[in-house]
């Protein structure tokens, strides 16, 4: 800091006064030097753009521009400019425009030396004050960028705990640029086949794969406001400012079991209103995710591809089957040993869940919707969804409008 020089311009227009100043001080001292002297406004502004001046000297009673239009169109691009006005002017409005300007000090002539040099070294330890914050906010943004990773993860486990008061979930969504408002799903991405392997893998191996996982989370939800961290259990927690439907999670767990050669599972859980809490939404993926630990790996992909294909009339039995290489009769008996539901039952619930959210949330016609979710005519949808809710879909979407 001590090698540091501050460049100085003296604007006065009267040659007498610029010498004076510039002789009577001892600006070695005070690690200064007289960079420049001006006679008017408009040179003095020129002068001090040029050569990115610290401290101006000068009298607001100057040709072309006057002292105090220099001042401001100054501060407009340096305004870390340290102004001392040096006037002839014993005037309390002119003193108040300085204070509005920000102006370091205010010396009427003539200028007694010591009372300049004395200013000077205000102004001198003000700008090496400004030195050790800008280099202390340096280390400290560095520090922070080195470990944001860090906080975000600690931040996201504090929040899934529910142990975070909204003032701080406000503050911290703030901090790590995300929006300020509840995500709209929360998903739990867990791999058993990694947990088991786990113990028999050196620290280089788990560390390729989690980041396998990640970088490949990241590249898949880059488009939409997301956040990734891990739990204590190192599985992948997701927050999305964004409504995925089921078969672009399916597309996303198909995509994590390609690059690891291994069965990804997510548990998706959305935020049904602004009350609703993530720590709750974690919970149910959690659970969601235990209840689902029983269930064999080929009912799981029948699962995944009845909710990745469920729109396609011609999902049968006997496709699924041949698409997971099981026999049609193996693959109907393990679902309903498993799930304790037939086939058809598993495809018609999911349908009529689908077709139930179309008659909520949209003014599609009743055909339109029964072709949206695998049905090929009107009447059979019709006499699913009877079935299963109890009223025609017609009868369903006027109570909708009547309540």
């Amino acid at each position: 800091m001590e090698d540091t020089i501050w460049k100085v311009l003296i604007a006065d227009d009267e040659p007498i006064i610029r010498e004076g100043i510039r002789d009577n001080v001892d600006w070695k001292s005070l690690n200064m030097e007289v960079a420049a002297e001006a006679e008017d406004g408009e040179e003095a502004l020129a002068l001090a753009l040029e050569l990115e001046i610290e401290i101006l000297l000068v009298d607001l009673n100057m040709p072309i521009m006057n002292g105090l239009s220099l001042i401001k169109k100054l501060k407009e691009q340096q305004q870390n400019c340290k102004i001392v006005i040096i006037s002839g002017y014993d005037d309390f409005s002119y003193a108040q425009e300085a204070i509005r300007l920000q102006v370091t000090d205010y010396i009427l002539k003539p200028v007694e030396p010591d009372q300049l040099f004395k200013v000077l070294s205000t102004v001198k330890e003000e700008l090496e004050e400004s030195i050790k914050r800008k280099k202390y906010f340096l280390v400290a943004s560095n520090h922070i960028e080195k470990n944001k990773n860090v906080m975000l993860e600690k931040f996201g486990r504090d929040w899934i705990e529910g142990v975070l008061e909204d003032e701080e979930i406000t503050k911290q969504l703030t901090f790590f640029d995300l929006p300020n408002e509840q995500p709209q799903q929360v998903a739990l991405l867990q791999c058993p086949e990694f947990l088991v392997k786990k113990p028999i893998m050196n620290e280089k191996e788990e560390k390729e794969i989690l980041s396998i996982i990640r970088s490949r989370l990241e590249m898949k939800l880059e488009q939409y406001r997301h956040m990734i961290f891990q739990d204590e259990e190192e599985q992948f927690i997701l927050l999305l400012w964004h409504q995925l439907n089921e078969k672009e999670w399916v597309q996303i767990e198909n995509d994590l079991n390609g690059y690891l050669s291994a069965v990804v599972q997510i548990t998706v859980e959305s935020l049904n209103a602004e009350t609703d809490t993530v720590a709750r939404a974690y919970k149910v993926c959690k659970d969601l995710y235990n209840r689902e630990t029983s269930i064999s790996p080929i009912v799981r992909r029948a699962q995944q591809y009845i909710q990745a294909h469920y729109t396609e009339s011609k999902m049968t039995l006997e496709r699924v089957a041949n698409t997971l290489n099981v026999s049609p009769v193996y693959l109907s008996r393990v679902i309903k040993q498993e799930l304790g539901v037939s086939f058809v039952h598993l495809v018609t619930n999911l349908r009529i869940k689908k077709s139930v959210e179309l008659l909520q949330n949209t003014e599609l016609a009743i055909v339109e919707i029964a072709e949206k979710v695998g049905y090929e005519t009107q009447h059979y949808f019709s006499t699913s969804f009877k079935k299963v809710i109890g009223v025609s879909p017609n009868k369903y979407r006027k109570k909708l409008q009547f309540y």
